[in-house]
């Protein structure tokens, strides 16, 4: 008895030391996963998704998306892990975010820029703005500013200095206002459903393509097409080595997406890769 039982010890640490040895040697891809959810906003983020998809799935890598309508939404899906990843959203966005709202969600990769446009349903032209126009501009804190500093680029209200150099611009750092402009801070989703009311209002990309808005045709101010707001893939901070992660920039940054963005937007959208 004494004997048979050495011997199945001895088979039973064998067993473990095989199963240790293949599972340890592959801690990498123990870790790694090839179905990924994630999120992105409405619009062309979906088209260059659907090529991005493509791309993965030779890598075996199935991306299913979720698609959001709303800015504050995706982040509090990815930090909850109801996302493994999303992509929407430029730095400024999300070192606001994750300040504000206690996330921890880095980024892992590069995307788009997309540049921000003012647009009207009543100028063809900003020289035809006239005193006391409402301009709509986003409420949260990184558009927000970016809009701001769009309208002090076209000359029209100046910012404290201090807040242009931490880009933390917002109404209240207006200190000239010569055309007495009124300055209306909606959601960024709620702006083109505004236009009717507002003389202008800076529009995020995704949402004047859904209204059927062209930055090249229809915006009276525009950001130059590569500016300082370029978006990006985002994960959870404990997901930012994983393979998969990796696997997911590689996809998107590839040059059929990359040809694909270039053809497809002519420059209304310009990968930042």
């Amino acid at each position: 008895m004494h004997t048979l039982f050495r011997r199945r010890s001895l088979n039973l640490f064998a067993l473990a030391t095989v199963a240790a040895a293949l599972f340890g040697g592959n801690a990498a891809f123990a870790q790694d996963k090839n179905t990924l959810k994630v999120g992105v906003s409405v619009g062309s983020a979906e088209q260059i998704f659907e090529v991005v998809k493509k791309v993965a799935a030779k890598d075996g890598l199935n991306i299913q998306l979720v698609v959001f309508n709303d800015y504050q939404l995706p982040n509090a899906a990815l930090a909850s892990g109801d996302l493994d990843a999303n992509a929407f959203q430029h730095q400024p966005f999300l070192d606001n975010q994750n300040k504000a709202r206690g996330f921890d969600i880095v980024p892992v990769g590069l995307t788009i820029t997309a540049p921000l446009g003012f647009y009207s349903r009543k100028l063809k032209s900003i020289d035809q703005l006239p005193d006391g126009a409402a301009v709509g501009i986003q409420n949260d804190p990184s558009n927000g500013n970016r809009a701001l500093l769009l309208l002090q680029q076209a000359g029209l209200i100046t910012l404290k200095p201090e807040a242009v150099k931490n880009n933390t611009a917002t109404p209240l750092d207006v200190v000239t206002n010569p055309k007495k402009l009124k300055l209306v801070a909606l959601d960024a989703a709620q702006l083109p459903r505004s236009l009717d009311d507002l003389t202008i209002a800076a529009i995020n990309n995704d949402y004047a393509e859904k209204a059927g808005l062209s930055l090249a045709k229809d915006a009276v101010i525009k950001e130059a097409p590569k500016g300082p707001y370029a978006n990006l893939i985002a994960v959870r901070r404990a997901d930012k080595d994983k393979p998969w992660a990796k696997r997911l920039v590689a996809a998107y940054q590839s040059p059929e997406v990359k040809s694909f963005i270039e053809t497809q937007f002519k420059g209304s959208l310009v990968p930042a890769f």
